[in-house]
């Protein structure tokens, strides 16, 4: 593995493919043997696992509850709602037939006889098949609020895939809720936007704007999509996470009403919600530095590693023996650890394998050790060594913690809010969406200003910022490209 290390590419050389390397290198994800599609390794998923385990935790406190709706949905579903439809036309598998035959000439065919009636499609996203399944249980106010979200995959065909990042096939979680008024479905959508931006700061160590997405980059079928901004190391924005106000769109697509409470009948309000497995990307590309994965604490799969440096079965077995209290005590107070006394590798290559897959902190006991009582640590986010006792280690472990999951926030919140910066001409701004970062300008409102801006420089509206990020940025002023009147600024950036 050190060996693999030295061919890790530089982050200042080619971002893109030290990005792709170190997915495979640190046994996240590979490439499977279906196009667009991958296998997330044990180690990926343990981190994946652990996401979702919060996450799922902070959809509970706020009263949701979990279902699974089907795979597979009618074609005729997805022509009811007509954004809808044509925001996913593209990216749809279609299942047509039931049954294959065994080929004459070895192998198997599709069964000709065996044509469905109506195709079904492979879901993109669930609004459509949970939309319908909602007109059975709603009738009356008392049926509302609906809280539900579902763990899943969804599969959208995507031509240029990059692991985690945007593959045919993901994981994700999609919350879809009913309501009785639009004011109760608005304030659902917003919370739940909250409920991500304090997974991403408080877990992921990563900080996050807020904001609505333009008319344009809005959810098909959605009346307001929010959404969760976050920067990567080459300045390039990253959507991490979105919660659309449907309005009525679904319900009278699929004629959910309900009686309200001054007996008339009114169309359902709705909101849908969801972040995937391309948090993972989001987490890598955030922390990670030359060396490997830098992982926050509060994600990592193994937090503490133990790496024991012995010449001898005698002193092996004494210093297992030393470290078999630490690990229990560390245990104690919920620290995941990891005593790797295997034989079959040596420390060198133990430190550069839990250096790259991004393991917080790092303990080695040597001989000398044992006789002074002492213990090396050295913490994954500064490369930074020190030798301390071994009394009260696991206090000073679980202190540590803390501080590294505190200093990759704020060293990534540094970054972010430095590449924060404000164009006021067209000139300007195409000047620095070539440095990358993210650019407040004004803008006129208009779709047609949105995609030549787009068309000219590659750069996006990721979003109408909910709070202040420049001095006067919610002052009204001119757009930049058309000279028209412009409530406020508006962040642009290249995005994956």
């Amino acid at each position: 593995m050190a060996v693999e290390l030295k061919n890790l590419t530089k982050r200042s050389e080619n971002y893109s493919q030290w990005y792709n390397e170190l997915v495979v290198k640190a046994d996240l994800a590979e490439q499977s043997a279906v196009r667009g599609c991958m296998v997330i390794k044990p180690y990926g998923y343990a981190i994946w696992e652990k996401m979702q385990r919060q996450l799922d935790d902070m959809f509970k406190e706020t009263g949701h509850v979990n279902a699974y709706f089907p795979l597979l949905i009618p074609k005729s579903f997805l022509s009811r709602e007509a954004e809808h439809v044509e925001g996913f036309a593209k990216e749809c598998a279609v299942v047509t037939h039931y049954r294959l035959k065994a080929d004459p000439n070895g192998g198997v065919v599709v069964d000709p006889a065996a044509k469905l009636e109506e195709e079904l499609i492979i879901r993109p996203t669930s609004e459509t098949i949970i939309w319908n399944t909602y007109k059975n249980w709603i009738n009356s106010y008392r049926d509302l609020p609906i809280l539900c979200n579902q763990w899943a995959n969804v599969f959208r065909w995507e031509m240029r895939t990059r692991l985690f990042l945007r593959t045919a096939e993901f994981l994700w979680q999609e919350g879809h809720t009913a309501h009785a008024t639009s004011e109760e479905a608005e304030a659902e959508a917003v919370k739940m936007l909250n409920v991500y931006a304090d997974f991403a700061e408080k877990y992921m160590a990563m900080p996050v704007i807020k904001g609505v997405k333009s008319a344009n980059e809005r959810f098909a079928g959605a009346l307001n999509t929010y959404t969760i901004e976050a920067m990567m190391q080459d300045g390039k924005a990253l959507q991490s996470g979105t919660s659309h106000f449907l309005g009525q769109n679904f319900a009278k697509a699929f004629d959910v009403q309900f009686v309200n409470k001054d007996n008339q009948l009114e169309y359902v309000w709705a909101t849908s919600w969801g972040v995937s497995t391309r948090l993972m990307g989001a987490l890598i590309m955030t922390h990670s530095d030359d060396n490997g994965l830098v992982l926050p604490p509060h994600l990592a799969p193994i937090q503490v590693v133990i790496v024991p440096i012995y010449r001898s079965a005698e002193m092996l077995a004494q210093i297992d023996a030393k470290v078999a209290g630490i690990v229990e005590r560390l245990k104690a107070l919920g620290i995941s650890v990891k005593y790797d006394n295997a034989d079959n590798k040596r420390p060198g290559f133990k430190f550069a394998d839990y250096e790259l897959k991004g393991v917080p902190v790092r303990l080695v006991i040597g001989g000398r050790d044992l006789e002074n009582n002492t213990v090396e640590v050295m913490r994954r986010d500064t490369l930074e060594k020190e030798t301390r006792t071994c009394d009260g280690i696991e206090e000073y472990v679980k202190a540590l913690l803390e501080e590294i999951q505190n200093n990759i926030y704020q060293k990534a919140q540094d970054y972010r809010n430095r590449r924060i910066t404000t164009a006021d001409s067209y000139d300007e701004f195409k000047e620095k969406i070539e440095q990358g970062g993210f650019i407040l300008a004004h803008w006129d409102g208009t779709t047609e200003t949105e995609l030549r801006i787009k068309e000219d420089t590659k750069a996006t509206i990721r979003c109408i910022p909910f709070e202040s990020y420049v001095p006067g940025d919610k002052e009204p002023g001119k757009c930049m490209v058309t000279g028209k009147p412009s409530p406020y600024r508006v962040i642009f950036a290249r995005s994956y």
